[in-house]
């Protein structure tokens, strides 16, 4: 993910400043569950076009084989 920028889930709230709101943000964690939480979390900030990826990184690396599984 090229343009991604990585921010702890612990980290979040006081680095609100720094997640663009002008484009859509697609939380990712392994499984989906904390980046749900996430994706709720900035949702109640005001932040538009929020998406969970659910079944994380994890899924994704079922139809994107290049994603090494962990």
């Amino acid at each position: 993910m090229p343009d991604a920028l990585h921010v702890p889930m612990r980290e979040v709230p006081g680095r609100l400043a720094s997640i663009p709101r002008d484009r859509p943000i697609v939380v990712v964690c392994h499984h989906g569950e904390r980046s749900a939480f996430v994706a709720e979390l900035l949702a109640r900030y005001g932040f538009e076009d929020v998406f969970n990826l659910a079944g994380g990184i994890d899924a994704y690396a079922s139809v994107d084989p290049s994603i090494p599984r962990y």
